[in-house]
């Protein structure tokens, strides 16, 4: 019999070197080519509105478009992920809403770009449940919530570019110079990714027919080791290699169809709270950002300020953002939810202020105090998803999370749409964004009791043996 290595062990022992950078840059140039995309339609909405002579509240359906696609594509990208590994499910979802972003450069009509909007939401769907699981699998316990919230300040950082190429390019080349760049990016992203990224080791070792393909990552993960070819990799969690994977005997019983998308997974034991309560926080912070980011152009616009200066107070929303996902890196792993609950509370009084502020110069301010606490209790979110999930479904369970939380992010946006049509004064639009945050800190603070009774610590980690009693 060979060496026994303990996947968990291997992971968790490395040490920070070049492997974790370049899975660090890769999934961070990813999110950052997908935050730009889902921006840029926000940044051409005032361009388009003028020239094609359409009503800014008709924009709604086209903010909601992408929206839906992500709704489908997370938890679709998530099973694919979790058959096919997360590399080839990021590539996937990077192509094809790369290639719809080009397209949208010749539509003709808000009709178009919303079926291009909705291809492109569905590729984008599959890109955040899966470089969650990657990075999740692949990065060590003490660093994972950290680098984690770190790669997805790409999509804040990727979100505030459009607002400079909108101040910079737009005037010259006109609105499809967004789409351009958004629809290339990704596409050269995608091929770099398909040299550069590597493959989870947890997800390959339940899978025995890639056993080449683990023993080539799993000595670049570990250089200082010396990995023999008889070796047995031993997974942490104790289950037959492909159980549960293979197709039921009737794939249209209830229980089937339940297991095929995991639900039954995600609801089992003590995910049965758990899972609802993350998907209410997913919700309500979406819904915040989505409504955000989309009307914010258009609503400062609209207050007095110059088409350039309301990109730049956007751009500063999702500066913000940057920062406060930088500090939820550092709290998450300290108290874990609590942070989370913490960004929830003050984002209610700083996205109320953003209305009372007209077109002054402190509403520069106020937005990214805004973002600061939206985007860094999202990205708290998305962490925490990658953390409390075991391998073989985790995945699915942070893409049906971010799924569920479209719902909010397509309510957002629509919503605005309404109001903004029905001429509802500036300061009660972000009074009714504000509000729903008071859910997500109830939301946080219960979750944080749970994983505290549940892991004896309010810090997060994939103790998934120990969530699932």
């Amino acid at each position: 019999m060979g060496e026994v290595i303990q996947v968990e062990r291997l992971v968790d022992e490395q040490q920070f070197g070049w492997f974790n950078l370049n899975l660090l840059l890769w999934s961070f140039l990813a999110m950052f080519a997908d935050g730009y995309d889902i921006g840029a339609i926000s940044y051409a909405a005032p361009s388009l509105a003028r020239q094609w002579h359409v009503a800014a509240g008709a924009f709604g359906p086209v903010f909601a478009a992408s929206l839906v696609g992500i709704l489908f594509g997370s938890p679709f990208f998530g099973y694919v992920g979790d058959r096919l590994g997360r590399k080839a499910a990021i590539i996937a979802g990077s192509v094809l809403y790369g290639a719809a972003t080009l397209a949208t450069i010749r539509a003709q009509g808000l009709r178009e770009i919303e079926l291009l909007r909705l291809i492109a939401g569905v590729g984008i769907g599959g890109l955040m449940p899966n470089t969650i699981a990657l990075n999740s699998e692949l990065t060590p316990k003490r660093l994972r919530a950290t680098l984690i919230v770190l790669m997805f300040t790409g999509i804040t950082l990727g979100s505030a570019t459009p607002g400079l190429v909108a101040v910079w390019l737009l005037p010259r080349l006109g609105w499809q110079v967004l789409f351009l760049i958004g629809g290339a990016a990704p596409l050269a992203i995608a091929a770099g990714l398909a040299v550069a990224l590597p493959e989870s080791v947890k997800f390959l070792s339940l899978h025995p027919k890639r056993r080449g393909r683990l023993l080539r990552i799993a000595r670049r993960l570990r250089p200082d080791l010396k990995i023999a070819d008889d070796v047995q990799f031993i997974g942490s969690e104790a289950r037959p290699a492909r159980a549960g994977l293979a197709p039921p005997a009737n794939p249209w019983r209830l229980g089937a169809l339940l297991r095929a998308c995991r639900l039954a997974q995600i609801f089992a034991g003590g995910f049965a709270l758990i899972t609802p309560l993350l998907w209410l926080c997913f919700g309500v912070a979406l819904m915040a950002n989505y409504f955000l980011n989309n009307w914010m152009p258009i609503l400062f616009e609209s207050a007095g300020l110059s088409p350039q200066r309301a990109a730049l107070a956007t751009t500063c929303y999702h500066v913000g953002g940057t920062v406060g996902g930088l500090l939820i890196s550092v709290l998450l792993d300290r108290v874990g939810f609590v942070a989370i609950a913490g960004l929830f509370a003050f984002a209610v009084p700083a996205i109320a202020s953003i209305g009372l502020a007209g077109g002054s110069s402190a509403l520069t301010l106020l937005a990214a105090a805004a973002g600061f606490a939206v985007l860094g209790a999202q990205f708290g979110n998305n962490a925490a998803s990658g953390l409390l999930y075991p391998t073989a479904f985790r995945a699915s369970g942070v893409g049906w999370a971010l799924a569920i939380g479209r719902f909010g992010s397509i309510v957002g946006p629509l919503i605005g749409g309404v109001l903004i049509g029905a001429h509802v004064p500036m300061r009660r639009l972000f009074v009714a964004a504000a509000t729903p945050m008071l859910l997500g800190a109830l939301a946080a603070l219960l979750l944080a009791r749970l994983c505290y009774l549940r892991l004896g610590r309010l810090q997060l980690a994939d103790d998934a043996a120990t969530l699932s009693e």
